[in-house]
């Protein structure tokens, strides 16, 4: 089965966007070179008493990573700092330096107990251990 798109032929932003996408990108990374954090890839896995989040953070220092929770919402940012320098004797051939922020933020569909809260982080993997907070059940109000 076919896929139709329904399109305005005078629609002027969409055209627009369609010829230039992709024009304007700036490489990512010169070949040969590792490439930086650009994104955070994440797993968010929800059990009965909390969820898991496995965020992938590789060449990050411990130092220079945030995470906030509040209520539902967790927002994880870092900082990139990577600097490298090729010297023969006392003569610089070549020094290069990166320094970029990435972050992320999204919504659970509970809000998280941030006291009981927990984090780690081992080889370039960010673990949350996030319980969710205990719901008190509706309660009916009585009308006077």
């Amino acid at each position: 089965m076919s896929n139709l798109v329904r399109r305005d032929p005078f629609a002027i932003d969409d055209m627009l966007d369609d010829l230039f996408k992709g024009y304007f990108v700036r490489p990512l990374h010169l070949a040969g070179e590792t490439p930086e954090v650009r994104m955070i890839r994440m797993d968010v896995k929800e059990s009965d008493k909390d969820y898991t989040v496995h965020a992938e953070l590789p060449g990050v220092n411990k130092e220079d990573i945030h995470v906030t929770v509040e209520g539902g919402t967790v927002n994880i940012s870092a900082e990139v700092k990577k600097t490298s320098e090729q010297k023969e004797g006392d003569k610089v051939l070549r020094s290069e330096r990166y320094y970029g922020r990435v972050s992320r933020g999204f919504t659970l569909g509970q809000d998280v107990d941030e006291a009981a809260a927990r984090a780690r982080f081992d080889n370039g993997v960010l673990e949350l251990v996030l319980p969710k907070r205990a719901t008190t059940p509706t309660r009916k109000l009585a009308i006077e």
